[in-house]
């Protein structure tokens, strides 16, 4: 089956900073394309959307041309923007939406206090999106989603995409409200979700595919196949586990879906959403 890697990070701390690398070992070091290739093995990846890897916030523009240079599989770009600056952050919107890889932005709200999504200027920052054809990707930890839903029904005509499934507490397998969040967000029609990320809010030492199942499934459920798209968050996936290892776990758990429920989740939903070509 050919696959659309949703979510792939790349990075070379000797070309741009990235401070939050820092003490983390197993992920300060360059990250490239020639590695993902090992990594991937023989999965068949045909097309890779790059996420924004949190660079130093005067390099957001230089991310995304040194990105632009690195593989022809990377077809789609979702670059970082400071949404918080609300129109303020317009100049930069106008140059990122110049590059005809970047489909959409990111603006991480994981480390952020409760609030910040839904104060008026980064509402206005994200709606803001509308003017220049731009998806957002929702970047936030399961307690932060009764702001997510506030935020998504003020941007009525903004293309959202949520990341690691909103990050779950797999760890302690806590479902709720995680559970009732997650099914009030899915009721928008113009949110998406990402089946990526979740091995890492695992035990990193002793996660299993029964462990990501209860989660899994209840995205299937809300979201369909339609409007779930696979991804690796590599090389983050690392701090938990492999590439191939997160790639055999949800094959099994997805082994009862059609193949076209499986071709939606693992290439269509995001051709679809990052608009790139067959």
């Amino acid at each position: 089956m050919q696959v659309i890697d949703s979510h792939v990070h790349f990075w070379d701390p000797n070309q741009l900073n990235y401070a939050w690398l820092n003490g983390i070992n197993i992920l300060n070091k360059p990250f490239l394309p020639s590695t993902y290739q090992e990594n991937i093995q023989d999965i068949d990846v045909k097309h890779i959307v790059f996420v924004e890897a949190n660079c130093a916030d005067d390099q957001r523009l230089d991310e995304v041309k040194w990105i632009e240079t690195l593989d022809d599989r990377i077809q789609a770009i979702v670059a970082a923007a400071p949404l918080e600056h609300g129109d303020k952050a317009h100049p930069m919107l106008e140059q990122l939406a110049e590059r005809h890889l970047v489909k959409g932005i990111r603006r991480g709200i994981q480390s952020e206090d409760r609030g910040f999504s839904i104060q008026p200027s980064f509402v206005q920052g994200v709606q803001a999106l509308a003017k220049y054809d731009l998806s957002f990707d929702i970047l936030v930890v399961h307690h932060q989603l009764a702001d997510i839903l506030e935020l998504v029904q003020q941007c009525p005509d903004i293309r959202f995409v949520v990341n690691h499934g909103a990050k779950p507490d797999i760890r302690t397998s806590l479902l709720d409200p995680w559970r009732d969040h997650i099914q009030a967000l899915a009721k928008f029609e113009n949110v998406t979700c990402k089946i990526s990320g979740l091995i890492t809010e695992a035990n990193h030492d002793a996660w299993s595919a029964n462990d990501l199942k209860p989660y899994i499934d209840h995205l299937l459920n809300v979201f369909g196949p339609q409007r779930l798209m696979f991804g690796s968050d590599f090389p983050v996936l690392n701090l938990a586990g492999t590439y191939t290892g997160w790639y055999s776990a949800l094959h099994d758990i997805l082994s009862e879906l059609s193949d076209n429920e499986k071709s939606a989740i693992y290439f269509e939903t995001a051709r679809n959403f990052y608009r790139i070509d067959k």
